[in-house]
C-alpha cells in the first residue's frame, strides 16, 4: 500500500479526478486530494489556466507545500497536467518521496534548478498529438530523471484520462491507470 497526494489539473477537482483517485484507492492505496481551487471547477483547460494565472503560480505552490507538509514524508506524488508541477515540487523540495507519476504532462527538473533524486521512480503519461504537450520538458524528463518512464498514447486529447471530458480516451486512460497501479505495486 502506498500513500499518495494527487494534485488536480486546471479544471479543478472534477468528478473525473475523483474517479481516478478512487481507482487508486481501489488498488489498496490511500489518496489525499487537495483542492487548490477551493471548490471551483472549470469547463475548459483555458479557463482553468486563466484562473491559475490570477491566483498565481507562487500561491498555488505555497498552498500545495503547506498541504504536503501535513503528510508523512514517505509519500507518492501524483499530478494531472497543471498538478504535475505541484507533484514535482514535492519530490524536489521534500526528502522521502517514494515515487511520482504525471498524467497529461512531464516535468523538467531544470524548471526548479534542481536534480531529481536518483531513488525516486516516476512515470509521465501524454497523448501523442496533445496541443498542450511540451516535447522539451519530455526530453529533459527522460534524460535527467533517473528511471523516469515516458508513455505516449495515440490521440490528441490533453485530458485523455479524464472520464466525462471530451478528451477522454477510455483505452488510453485504462492503460495509464494500470501502469500507475503497477508502479505503486513495486513500492
Amino acid at each position: 500500500m502506498a500513500e499518495i497526494v494527487l494534485f488536480h489539473h486546471a479544471l479543478g477537482v472534477t468528478a473525473g479526478v475523483r474517479t481516478f483517485a478512487d481507482a487508486l484507492r481501489g488498488g489498496g492505496h490511500v489518496v489525499h486530494l487537495p483542492d487548490l481551487f477551493d471548490g471551483l471547477t472549470f469547463g475548459t483547460v483555458e479557463d482553468g489556466v486563466a484562473h491559475a494565472g490570477v491566483v498565481g503560480e507562487d500561491v498555488l505552490a505555497e498552498q500545495a507545500a503547506a498541504y504536503v507538509d501535513t503528510l508523512p514524508a514517505q509519500i507518492v506524488y501524483g499530478g494531472m497536467s497543471m498538478g504535475a508541477a505541484r507533484a514535482a515540487e514535492g519530490v524536489l523540495r521534500r526528502p522521502g518521496a517514494r515515487a511520482a507519476f504525471f498524467l497529461s504532462g512531464a516535468v523538467a527538473p531544470s524548471w526548479w534548478d534542481a536534480m531529481w533524486p536518483d531513488d525516486v521512480p516516476s512515470q509521465a503519461h501524454v497523448a501523442a498529438d496533445d496541443p498542450w504537450r511540451e516535447p522539451e520538458a519530455e526530453d529533459e524528463y527522460v534524460s535527467a530523471v533517473a528511471g523516469g518512464e515516458l508513455f505516449v498514447y495515440p490521440g490528441s486529447g490533453h485530458l485523455f484520462a479524464e472520464p466525462g471530458h471530451p478528451d477522454h480516451d477510455a483505452e488510453a486512460a485504462a492503460l495509464a491507470t494500470a501502469r500507475v497501479l503497477e508502479l505503486l505495486g513495486t513500492l
